[in-house]
């Protein structure tokens, strides 16, 4: 099982919080700035084996990503989290209902969203 993992988020801070909490675990991290570059990074990184996303991304929201890569046939192998602020029910249940299998709420300790991953993928 490949060990790479596809962090989509407009927050740069995200981004490299997730780097710090999972590079060092020997995850390969390749970010993606909105939907629209997670959908991209989808299609040049098929040996990934997880997307962990924001909800709220300017362009393609990150539920509007997975619906789209969903329907497009891309990512069929991938494993898809949502990590956001947002926890509104409504959303959650519109996440799992495209395909995502998580939900980790923002600000999230490094240890726990390792374990999370390490889960995910099978690393556990």
């Amino acid at each position: 099982m490949s060990k790479k993992v596809i962090v989509v988020d407009d927050s740069r801070t995200a981004r490299h919080q997730v780097r710090a909490a999972l590079s060092g675990a020997g995850y390969d991290i390749v970010e993606a700035v909105d939907g629209h570059d997670g959908i991209s990074k989808m299609d040049s990184n098929a040996d990934a084996s997880l997307v962990l996303c924001d909800v709220n991304m300017p362009n393609l929201s990150g539920i509007e990503m997975i619906e789209s890569a969903r329907r497009d046939g891309k990512g069929a192998n991938l494993t898809f989290v949502m990590l956001t602020t947002e926890a509104e029910p409504d959303l959650v249940q519109r996440a799992k209902a495209c395909g995502a299998k998580g939900w980790i709420v923002k600000p999230f300790k490094p240890d726990l969203l390792l374990a999370a991953v390490r889960k995910l993928v099978g690393d556990a």
